[in-house]
């Protein structure tokens, strides 16, 4: 009887405790902007320069650093000054670091100019402010003229002047026989 009385008396004294998640922290803080369904033009200086085609913006401006995130895909086309498309971006996932002007693109990035380049990559870089694209995991670039793969790239914003690191690639025939023709006549 002693035990059941004590028993009552311990229920009877504890207190209920509520049960609540800890505080919102700046740094997941949610965005200040989202759109959905975007299809939108920028300009410079008047000159519409880019399209932006996205299901999702968000505009995050609390966390450090601040950034936009497109987390269901992105794609970009690039226009010159009489509004002929010169390229398009194309990505799963991308993140601009707005004060770095840095876009960090992730999952099926593809590339591609008037050139006839077409890039393929799971990550690639575009610095706004070196103007250039840059990439530290496997690449392959494809030309009229040649395949390229490798595991870094570095190319300025047009993708004309590139380098591939650590690379293999498959050339024309047309390449080689004129490599060994160079190489024959400097030997003589």
């Amino acid at each position: 009887m002693g035990s059941v009385l004590a028993l009552t008396l311990l229920m009877a004294c504890s207190e209920a405790h509520e049960h609540t998640a800890p505080a919102v922290n700046p740094e997941d803080s949610v965005s200040m902007m989202t759109t959905y369904g975007v299809n939108t033009l920028i300009s410079d200086s008047g000159v519409i320069k880019y399209r932006i085609v996205t299901e999702q913006w968000d505009v995050n401006t609390v966390r450090q650093p601040s950034r936009w995130e497109f987390m269901k895909g992105i794609f970009f086309e690039q226009f010159d000054e009489k509004f002929r498309v010169q390229g398009y971006i194309q990505a799963d996932t991308a993140w601009y670091f707005d004060q770095q002007r840095l876009w960090k693109l992730r999952g099926r990035v593809n590339v591609r100019n008037t050139n006839g380049l077409i890039y393929t990559s799971e990550e690639l870089y575009w610095d706004g402010l070196r103007h250039e694209f840059y990439s530290t995991v496997f690449s392959r670039l494809v030309t009229p003229e040649r395949t390229i793969e490798g595991t870094y790239f570095r190319s300025d914003e047009q993708m004309t002047h590139y380098m591939v690191t650590n690379s293999k690639g498959s050339f024309l025939p047309n390449d080689l026989e004129e490599e060994k023709a160079d190489s024959t006549e400097n030997k003589k």
